[in-house]
């Protein structure tokens, strides 16, 4: 009988794939925070950031994952030791779409320079390092107040009430997000690129610099204002057409003048008065000249000239223009 052992001795042996020392196990410390942001609001300091998805090993995190965001005086750079156990934690924030928002009144910090801090805690109590941001904290920008749109021929004119020396304007149209259209030392403002009937939403904040201290374009903003909408018609005539002209020739008078220059310009309309008598309208034409044929010898005729836009709008008449008739 042949013996085996020895044979299923060495398969055993070699039949492990893995060669060296064992692994040493995963840290799991979360990754630093990303995106931090502080903006004053008015009297609420607003944080933003994007918490961290992954551990420091590239790994994703095991839930539940903990912010600690804390608000405390300092500048930066920070000394940890001496910031954190001082600094005071903000309520709990909110995550939509992958970005964490917190905020906090900031009544106690005006006049002072504030460090937001923000780490992430692991289910297993390992933290990530500090993600710092500074700021100075002032006198809260007052919100514009009694915000009104007016339509006028150069566009919707925003009126405002309201203290400050620098205001941002946003615009709303259909069902759009508001998008900053415009920055203003003060009001009025004229919104010149509108169209009739379109509805037009409008909000209004004021803003002021920050010091450098809290870094280069640094802002602090109020609330925004109450919104006005306003739906822009074309109400407003065209010009006065200008240098009317009558000229006899045979059997007819010639009348022209200058064109206007109106985009929405349909035409112009041709009144006539007879021997002193009334003025009636006797016809429209799309060009600036017009041949009255319908004339009498020995008779006097004045003649008037305005201009009529697409929307039925019609300027004053022009001068008047007086021949005889030979």
């Amino acid at each position: 009988m042949r013996q085996i052992f020895p044979v299923l001795v060495v398969l055993f042996l070699t039949g492990c794939g893995y060669e060296g020392a064992p692994l040493p196990p995963l840290a799991n410390v979360p990754g630093r925070v990303t995106g931090l942001s502080s903006t004053q609001l008015g009297t609420r300091l607003i944080v933003q950031f994007s918490p961290p998805q992954l551990t420091t090993e590239g790994f994703p995190i095991k839930p539940p994952l903990e912010l600690d965001v804390r608000i405390g005086p300092g500048t930066e750079p920070v000394d940890e030791g001496s910031w954190a156990p001082g600094a005071q934690r903000f309520p709990r924030g909110t995550i939509s779409s992958g970005i964490a928002a917190y905020e906090m009144p900031v009544a106690d910090w005006i006049g002072k320079q504030v460090v937001v801090g923000v780490r992430a805690i692991g289910s297993n109590g390992k933290s990530s390092g500090w993600a710092f941001t500074a700021t100075p904290i002032v006198p809260a920008p007052e919100t514009p107040s009694v915000l009104r749109a007016e339509n006028t021929a150069a566009g919707i004119r925003l009126s405002w009430t309201g203290g400050g020396n620098e205001f941002r304007i946003f615009r709303r149209t259909g069902g759009n997000d508001f998008q900053p259209v415009a920055e203003v030392p003060r009001p009025p403002w004229t919104d010149a690129e509108t169209q009739f009937g379109q509805q037009y939403t409008y909000v209004v904040r004021s803003f002021a610099k920050l010091p450098e201290a809290g870094g280069t374009g640094r802002e602090a903003e109020s609330e925004l204002s109450a919104e006005v909408s306003l739906t822009p018609k074309d109400e407003f005539p065209p010009a006065t057409p200008s240098g009317l002209r009558a000229a006899a020739a045979p059997q007819s008078v010639q009348l022209s003048w200058s064109a206007n220059e109106e985009a929405d310009l349909a035409g112009y309309r041709i009144y006539r008065g007879v021997e002193g008598g009334p003025v009636q309208r006797i016809a429209e034409v799309g060009i600036p000249a017009y041949s009255d044929a319908n004339v009498e010898p020995a008779k006097t005729y004045r003649y008037t000239v305005s201009a009529v836009d697409r929307s039925g709008n019609e300027s004053p008449p022009s001068g008047a223009v007086e021949l005889q008739l030979q």
